[in-house]
């Protein structure tokens, strides 16, 4: 019987950033079926990885076990356990995945790293002499890092909805088992709809104005739709349960759910409204309509959202954007007119332009 395969693949950031891995392994997989990946990444991953085949899910501990120097040698001692190897592809690129790929290089084995395209996101987000043009999407930037292991393969439609959520959005057929909720939010009625609202983000110049929000909610809660708030434990819960309380028809399971709940639940929306942010990436993995708000940063620079159509981003043409890649860097015209110009109407607009909203 012929072993398999075996691929090494890092990917420690943010939920965001590893959620658009889940496309890209899922193609390599269907399209190499006799290679097995051991997935590295910190330990919320492993629910994202866990319905792919031929993966199998390896948790990094960065702020225990395997912090520093001497946590990075444990860990790649650990991980040749796991070997043997034909290749290590690392899709972070950063000073830790440097050591780790270093380590197994001089073990002898064949490592590849992904190029960032970071002199062109500078060019991109400079404030003089900017250079706006798109960049390549973070989705191919991972698939090329595989083909320059030499494993070259096709991006192929990723059936997240099958997956992770249900085949028919909430409330359209309520004798379909399938469309029985986790959970039970108030379902819409009178040619409403399902409408997922995650108004937050990890870093605030990728936020739009709270006030601003409680108005386009308020425009939305006429007694039909059905609004769902998305968002974290502690302040945004609490934020999030006030703002809930105050709705004609509407909720939040902020801080109650678990990953695999929530991309359930945020499966069955018939449209999400988010920041840059990772809802903004968790809703489209599922295959969810995602209308989003941009202001710091921007499509261009590669990080949209999966099988996401480019008119439903909401943002407006200023010389200064993006003046960052991930929101991070202050406003330094001091008024923050990126967001401050998005009107509750511009993103009202876009989601009656599909025809979901009654118009």
């Amino acid at each position: 019987m012929t072993q398999s395969k075996r691929i090494l693949v890092f990917r420690f950031s943010a939920l965001g950033d590893v959620a658009m891995t889940i496309p890209v392994l899922w193609s390599f997989s269907k399209q190499y079926s006799e290679y097995e990946i051991l997935f590295v990444s910190r330990p919320f991953a492993g629910n994202l990885v866990k319905p792919l085949p031929n993966i199998q899910f390896f948790p990094v501990d960065l702020n225990g076990r395997h912090k520093g120097l001497r946590g990075l040698f444990r860990l790649f001692r650990e991980l040749n356990k796991n070997g043997p190897f034909d290749a290590v592809i690392d899709l972070h690129s950063v000073l830790r995945t440097h050591v780790l790929t270093t380590l197994f290089r001089l073990s002898g084995i064949k490592t590849v790293k992904i190029d960032k395209g970071r002199n062109e996101k500078k060019a991109l987000t400079r404030k003089h002499n900017k250079v706006f043009d798109p960049l390549p999407g973070t989705f191919a930037r991972y698939q090329n890092t595989f083909q320059r292991a030499g494993l070259s393969f096709d991006l192929i439609p990723f059936p997240g909805k099958e997956i992770f959520g249900v085949t028919q959005p909430m409330g359209k057929d309520a004798s379909d088992k399938k469309a029985e909720p986790l959970v039970s939010p108030p379902l819409p009625h009178n040619g409403g709809i399902f409408i997922g609202i995650a108004p937050f983000a990890r870093h605030k110049w990728k936020m739009w104005p709270t006030d601003k929000m409680q108005q386009l909610i308020q425009k939305l809660d006429d007694g039909n739709n059905s609004l769902i708030l998305f968002g974290g434990r502690g302040e945004e819960q609490k934020t999030l349960e006030k703002w809930a309380s105050q709705l004609k028809k509407g909720c939040t399971f902020a801080g109650r759910l678990n990953l695999e709940e929530e991309l359930q639940l945020m499966a069955k929306l018939d449209v999400m409204i988010s920041m840059d942010s990772a809802n903004m990436h968790l809703a489209s993995l599922v295959g969810t309509r995602v209308v989003s708000i941009w202001g710091a940063t921007h499509p261009y620079a590669g990080f949209y959202g999966y099988g996401q159509s480019p008119e439903d981003a909401v943002q407006i043409d200023l010389e200064c954007r993006p003046c960052s890649v991930f929101g991070n860097k202050p406003c330094h015209r001091k008024d923050f007119a990126c967001m401050m110009r998005i009107t509750p109407e511009m993103v009202l607009n876009k989601i009656q332009n599909k025809n979901v909203l009654p118009g």
